[in-house]
């Protein structure tokens, strides 16, 4: 068993452009830098209230304030741990906050692209949770104008600094895995009743919720695919015709991936996975959280020997705490940030084509 020490980990991120943050913030020996003003608006997303916990908890952050124009769900916050204490404001008492400079946007999908670009048109950072909606015209919109403004767009996408992940893009980049021809993953979750009637009125069904996240990674590893062909069914006993059972496939010039989404596997968190195949190995994620491996190479490489070896992480803190290290020293100057717009746009479009869904 290999396992894949917190040093060799820093190592790989800082290979990958990511901050070294995502296994825990060291101390700078001067002074720290001032902490970056941000706010949130929505707490209905999913995620929502993971990123207030861990914008509250980090050394890089001030939370300046929270939105939420729905009373009911308003109500609901007000009673959990997680805003205690949080200033509640509009969406306009926000953006006009003395010294705001980012945003995190965790509103439901429908609302995600719209409340991302007044963020942008404000001149604001932007975290802006997924998936960026339904247009893919009003996202590029959006990437258009924070790049005319010189501001950062960073997309919620789950595995981006997961350490499974990292390693496995590290061992592209430096060729261990030899040319890609096959990438295969599965991103699914028993869906009750309760989120499946907050999930009805998005036509991209489970691989819009839930694919997106793999599809992100697969870009990643491949870029823009040639063509994308859905196959969606619907197979839930509740008959509503809402696509459950999702599968894309994704066709590039030397490689073909697939992406399988359901909601109403059994159990379906702990069997997700993404496997990558090379002319020289094979780096197979699973589960994703928290992440395991297993590594083939036909020939040794660095620590990992020749042939089949399981490969163990070191716990790295919260899903987000990677995102928003990083995010952080993006704002300060401190790096470039490795997502690009034309990343992120290859990503949507993709994601809208998988869910059968018009990408124009």
């Amino acid at each position: 068993m290999n396992i894949f020490t917190r040093r060799r980990f820093l190592h790989t991120a800082a290979l990958a452009g990511i901050s070294a943050a995502t296994v825990g913030r060291a101390q700078d020996a001067g002074a720290k830098p001032a902490r970056i003003r941000i706010g949130q608006i929505g707490t209905a997303h999913a995620h929502a209230a993971g990123k207030m916990d861990t914008m509250r908890k980090s050394e890089d952050y001030e939370v300046v304030g929270v939105v939420e124009p729905d009373a009911d769900r308003r109500a609901k916050a007000e009673q959990s741990p997680t805003y205690a204490g949080v200033p509640w404001m509009t969406e306009e008492q926000l953006l006009h906050a003395p010294g705001l400079q980012a945003v995190a946007v965790e509103t439901l999908v429908k609302d995600l692209v719209p409340t991302g670009a007044r963020c942008i048109a404000a001149g604001k950072h932007l975290h802006l949770d997924k998936p960026a909606g339904e247009s893919l015209p009003a996202f590029k919109a959006l990437l258009d104008d924070a790049t005319r403004r010189k501001l950062t767009v960073q997309m919620g996408y789950m595995f981006r600094y997961n350490p499974a992940f990292l390693l496995c893009f590290q061992l592209l980049r430096e060729g261990a895995l030899g040319e890609v021809f096959s990438i295969d993953t599965a991103m699914s979750k028993l869906l009750g009743p309760a989120e499946r009637q907050i999930a009805l009125p998005y036509r991209g069904g489970s691989m819009f919720e839930l694919g997106c996240h793999v599809i992100d990674a697969v870009i990643t590893i491949l870029g823009r695919p040639d063509k994308v062909t859905p196959h969606r069914r619907s197979v839930s006993a509740l008959a509503d015709g809402w696509s459950d059972n999702d599968l894309a496939v994704l066709d590039f010039p030397r490689a073909t991936a697939t992406v399988r989404s359901a909601m109403v596997e059994v159990e379906g968190g702990t069997r997700r996975n993404f496997v990558v195949c090379g002319t020289k190995g094979t780096f197979d994620i699973r589960p994703l959280e928290a992440p395991a491996a297993r590594l083939a190479l036909d020939a040794p490489h660095g620590e990992f020997k020749k042939g089949y070896q399981d490969v163990k992480f070191p716990k790295t803190g919260g899903r987000y705490d990677g995102d928003f290290a990083d995010l952080a020293k993006v704002i300060r100057g401190e790096k470039t940030y490795a997502f690009t717009p034309e990343h992120d746009l290859a990503t949507e479009e993709t994601l809208l084509l998988a869910c059968g869904l018009p990408a124009a």
